[in-house]
């Protein structure tokens, strides 16, 4: 199990937090941490998945013309 010390929204303050034993096979890359002290859990993204940049998501604008 890997610990880090992360903020705590119950215990209201940095508190360690670890990874429990994960049957995903991640690993210490595991994305579920649970907070040793009181047993708060969080899912983090340690890697993103692929994001389409919003720039590509738009559709181009029309040319606009103009009177000569």
């Amino acid at each position: 199990m890997s610990h880090r010390e992360l903020y705590c929204d119950v215990c209201e303050g940095v508190a360690p937090f670890e990874t429990p034993p994960c049957v995903d096979d991640h690993g210490t890359d595991c994305p579920e941490l649970i907070c040793v002290d009181c047993g708060f859990a969080v899912l983090i993204a340690p890697f993103a998945a692929p994001v389409t940049r919003l720039a590509e998501r738009r559709r181009p604008q029309p040319t606009r013309r103009r009177a000569a």
